[in-house]
């Protein structure tokens, strides 16, 4: 790291530079000095000292600070909404400069969310300060006509909870307050830098950009406004039947049975509606080969049946209009469809043949 950034770097992060927290923190407006020792809100070098800073979605930001806004931390790095992002004017154009951000405690205490009140309490001290980091603008360092070129945004920030991060987020503890900072360093080129340092920065603070680090948002209110103003958070808003069509087709009817389709396994109460089959021309069925016709077969007549024995005690049985005992009834239904000879007379008279009634 150049001489120059590293001692500006330790001027900030001294505990009598501009990095202590103090009642003076949050003020209305960018802040070019946050009221550290006279080194350090002394004299500023030119090229620093006409340097203004205006706050991007400045609306946005009142609109979440007055809610309460919350940022959430967690173990792998979450990115803030609303992003900070801030327009310069003032730099040297043919100077370099680079851009970095921290965050400081806004007080001693740690807090909590009481839902019945829908506001936020102390509820102690506040826990051992995480170790202080700063996040650099990836296009650092860069000349001044750059950054007034376009809005600078830090939408590559993350903030975390983890102790043992090695990624270089920033470092927050859950429950706390915290005010972030914009700083503006200019690289300088003499030899002798390091003597300089404090006059080669300046700070900046927005009272609307203060927030409450959580692991999960508390307030319903900051969870509905990041929804509707956050572009990446489109999966959790209501479907607007005016800005897309929405589905509000009822389950498909077929023969009958809801959710139904011919040939088809029951579909689920929000799956889609199958396709259309196309309707093609079923192949005519092939008719079967003609069976070869066979002459019927001839009543048995009288010469070649048997002659029949019956046992005594059949042979006195009363005539009647059925077939024999001894027979199946199955046998004794089956018309004759054709002609047949001369009935076959047994022991009983009557106008019975094993051919059915004639």
């Amino acid at each position: 790291m150049p001489a120059f950034l590293t001692a500006s770097l330790s001027v900030l992060t001294s505990d009598g530079g501009p990095f202590a927290s103090g009642p003076e923190w949050g003020s209305p407006v960018g802040a070019p000095c946050l009221l550290g020792p006279p080194p350090a809100c002394g004299r500023k070098n030119q090229h620093v000292s006409n340097v203004s800073v205006q706050l991007e979605m400045r609306s946005l930001w009142e609109e979440f600070n007055s809610l309460g806004t919350e940022m959430i931390v967690t173990k792998a790095g979450r990115r803030m909404f609303p992003t900070f992002q801030v327009k310069l004017s003032g730099l040297d154009p043919l100077a370099d400069y680079v851009l970095l951000m921290d965050f400081v405690p806004l007080d001693d205490r740690r807090y909590r969310y009481a839902f019945h009140s829908s506001s936020w309490l102390v509820a102690g001290r506040a826990d051992p300060a995480a170790p202080g980091r700063v996040h650099f603008h990836p296009d650092s360092p860069a000349k001044g006509g750059q950054w007034m070129r376009q809005i600078v945004s830090f939408d590559k920030l993350k903030l975390t909870n983890n102790l043992l991060d090695n990624n270089g987020h920033i470092i927050l503890n859950s429950m706390h307050r915290y005010q972030p900072r914009f700083h503006v360093v200019y690289v300088d080129p003499r030899r002798d830098s390091e003597r300089f340092a404090h006059e080669n920065f300046k700070s900046f603070t927005f009272a609307e950009t203060q927030f409450m680090a959580v692991t999960a948002y508390q307030n319903h209110r900051i969870t509905q406004l990041k929804i509707a103003s956050n572009p990446f958070a489109k999966g959790f808003r209501d479907c607007d039947p005016s800005a897309s069509p929405c589905s509000t087709a009822p389950p498909i009817a077929l023969q009958g049975h809801w959710g139904f389709r011919a040939g088809h396994a029951p579909l689920p109460p929000h799956a889609p509606p199958l396709p259309p089959q196309a309707s093609l021309p079923r192949p005519p069925s092939p008719t079967p080969p003609a069976l070869p016709r066979h002459p019927p077969l001839p009543c048995p007549s009288q010469a070649s049946l048997p002659p029949l024995h019956l046992p005594p005690h059949l042979a006195t049985h009363p005539a009647s209009s059925s077939a024999p005992t001894g027979l199946p009834p199955s046998h004794a239904s089956l018309p004759c469809t054709h002609p047949c000879p001369a009935p076959h007379r047994g022991l009983h008279e009557g106008p019975q043949s094993m051919c059915g009634p004639g």
